[in-house]
């Protein structure tokens, strides 16, 4: 079950599903530590007129969105049998490590009701599954949950602070349920503590008149001691709620909207789907530098493991994502990570924890007999390239200098050494998409152009010389590209080479990177006869031909697939690819129709909350894999940028891009 709604404060991230039950919640590092995670979940029951039930039963019709123009998440749940509504207002508190869910219940009847709320709280803390305790304490009527230095306070605030009732006890050991299902009679049977695998629950009685609303606040505070927990739950009782709310939601309210972007000739699901993207991105963003792909740990239960790791390529494009909105800060800690854990010989490794340690891989370091690095090549690349789109922002000047050498020169090194003597290529490495070892063209022109801006960045620190190799270098790659990477006959670029002795392996599965590497790092001009055709016939072939509609990754294209009548699932990153092809074309204002046509594709199938997975299938449109990736927001971002900054650079509109 992909999330439909996170929020963070880049301390923590917390994700939701879809009937806004807490399913994830990574402390004290975004994405590193979920400490609930599969299966675990947050149940949330209801008991009125005698009847109970869980918010994921049949029933109850629930919707999860995200609040326009700030960071907090509202969930209707209605249940028109036992007309009830119940609304939750979520936001993360910016400023503390605090979650807290406003919960307004309505009664549809003509006479007062008593209706009861139950919250269940499952964590398996450290995810580790032994040695948890989790205690109610009579000193302020909060339970805790605690292993170690992680500790996590649940409170409810009704008419006074503090938890009445309540229960605790195992969850799925030794032949326990879990304490939840003692919600399910109505009673709570107080068992103030057990240790092990262990869950709680509250309840909390509400009295609703007739056809009125009543609401109370439920929280989690997060923290390394009992003693800070406890700490914040005071500040939340002492400052109210309903302020630690307002607060929130107006910091990221002037976040949002601290640039007055115009967005002329968008539709409003265009605009709304730009500003949930910003916010939902921005949660993937940890405090002290790394942006993890996603959040979402039900990945899990398809595979070995999850998306919430920083890989280098997906964090740098995430960085400039933000840095064209002018978040400038957030992409300048990503680069002063990048600084700390480049290897000492100049590239990055796979993938990297959000402490910055290295990350699980299954790239090998030895093939056929022989060592190799287990890298992905352009993931060095696309820093060094990202690098100088933040200086070319910020301008910067003092913070290049001061990682020139460690890690620009670095890096540039290594792709100037790592290369073949005979086509003068990058060696080979894995793919963009992880999948296959060799010399990929889309690998080979993120080089070529991390090769031309270190060279920039060299002259323009006065190091003419390094400039002259890393220039000269990056020629002989895009001479390589050319000769050894494109077929005339097809007038298409493969995706692949290798060599086996002196023969030349081909892989000519057509795949929409090898076109986009050509624009993005600028191979060929915009306008050149050759990329209309080379990006013509890659659309052709990978244009998924269903009512879903969207781009395949490449042709044949079997992770997660669905159906093989399809080339492979439609991809949010790949589709809008061709979305910034038409951005980069276009030469009036009706060229640029198509690119919001493709705007508003992505829009027609993000979640409510903004949401936007890796993929979908391709006959249903529903999300599939990992939800929300932030690199699929992060591409809808500068998508929407580049169009404004089109329509200034055509004169169409004056001050679309206040930043430029």
């Amino acid at each position: 079950m992909s999330k439909s709604l996170v929020l963070g404060n880049g301390n923590i991230l917390v994700g939701f599903d879809r009937f806004g039950q807490l399913r994830d919640f990574y402390f004290h590092y975004v994405g590193l530590e979920n400490h609930v995670g599969p299966p675990l979940v947050h149940k949330i029951g209801v008991l009125v007129d005698g009847e109970f039930s869980w918010l994921d039963s049949v029933g109850w019709k629930v919707e999860v969105d995200c609040q326009l123009d700030t960071q907090a998440g509202v969930t209707v749940a209605k249940n028109d049998a036992l007309k009830l509504e119940i609304v939750f207002n979520d936001v993360v508190y910016n400023e503390k490590n605090i979650l807290i869910r406003k919960v307004s219940v309505t009664n549809f009847t003509g006479r007062s009701r008593q209706v009861k709320v139950f919250f269940n709280q499952q964590f398996e803390i450290f995810q580790a599954h032994k040695g948890d305790t989790a205690y109610y304490d009579p000193g302020d009527n909060t339970i805790i949950h605690y292993k170690g230095r992680r500790v996590f306070l649940a409170n409810i605030l009704a008419d006074e602070p503090g938890i009445t009732d309540y229960s605790i006890g195992l969850y799925g050991i030794e032949g326990k349920e879990g304490t939840f299902k003692d919600a399910e009679d109505g009673r709570l049977e107080k068992n103030p503590i057990e240790h092990g695998l262990v869950d709680s629950v509250t309840g909390v009685d509400v009295t609703v008149s007739a056809n009125k609303t009543s609401y109370f606040y439920y929280w989690l505070t997060v923290a390394k001691s009992i003693k800070k927990v406890k700490e914040l739950n005071r500040y939340i009782i002492d400052r109210g709620p309903e302020s630690i709310i307002e607060t929130t939601k107006d910091y990221w309210n002037a976040w949002i909207n601290k640039q007055n972007f115009t967005f002329y000739g968008l539709d409003k699901s265009n605009v709304d789907l730009f500003k949930k993207s910003l916010v939902i991105l921005r949660a993937h963003a940890d405090n002290t530098g790394p942006i993890i792909a996603s959040g979402d740990s039900d990945l899990l239960q398809f595979g070995r493991d999850t998306y919430s790791y920083m890989w280098p390529r997906d964090a740098s494009i995430c960085a400039l994502a933000l840095d064209k909105v002018g978040d400038h800060g957030v992409a300048k800690r990503f680069f002063e990570v990048a600084n700390k854990i480049i290897t000492d010989d100049g590239y990055f490794m796979h993938k990297y924890r959000s402490d910055k340690s290295l990350g699980s891989s299954w790239h090998p370091w030895i093939k056929d007999g022989k060592p190799q690095l287990p890298i992905q090549e352009d993931e060095t690349a696309l820093v060094i390239w990202g690098l100088w789109q933040h200086f070319d922002r910020t301008k910067d000047l003092e913070f290049i200098e001061d990682i020139y050498n460690t890690l620009i020169k670095k890096a540039a090194d290594f792709m100037v050494a790592y290369r073949e003597e005979k086509t003068g290529l990058p060696r080979p490495s894995y793919d963009l998409w992880e999948m296959k070892h060799g010399i990929s063209t889309f690998t080979a022109c993120s080089v070529y152009g991390a090769l031309s801006v270190a060279g920039k960045f060299a002259k323009l620190l006065g190091k003419e010389k390094a400039a002259s190799i890393y220039y000269s270098a990056a020629q002989k790659i895009k001479e390589g590209i050319f000769k050894y990477l494109y077929n005339k006959e097809t007038g298409l670029f493969y995706k692949m080479i290798n060599w086996e002795g002196n023969k030349l392996v081909i892989d000519e599965t057509v795949d929409i990177s090898s076109a986009h590497g050509l624009i993005k790092f600028r191979m060929v001009d915009i306008d050149d006869d050759l990329l209309a055709s080379v990006m013509q016939k890659t659309i052709d072939r990978l244009q998924v031909k269903t009512v879903v509609g969207g781009i395949a990754r490449f042709d044949g294209d079997r992770y997660f697939t669905v159906g093989y009548e399809v080339p492979g699932n439609p991809w949010f990153i790949t589709t809008i690819w061709v979305a910034q092809y038409y951005v980069k074309k276009a030469k009036s204002e009706d060229d640029l129709k198509i690119v919001k046509d493709y705007l508003s594709w992505v829009a027609k199938y993000a979640l409510p909350s903004g949401i936007l997975s890796e993929q979908l299938n391709p006959y249903t449109g529903e999300q599939i894999s990992a939800a929300p990736l932030a690199w699929s927001h992060a591409e809808y971002i500068k998508t929407v940028v580049g169009y404004l900054e089109k329509l200034e650079s055509l004169g169409i509109c004056k001050a679309c891009y206040p930043l430029k």
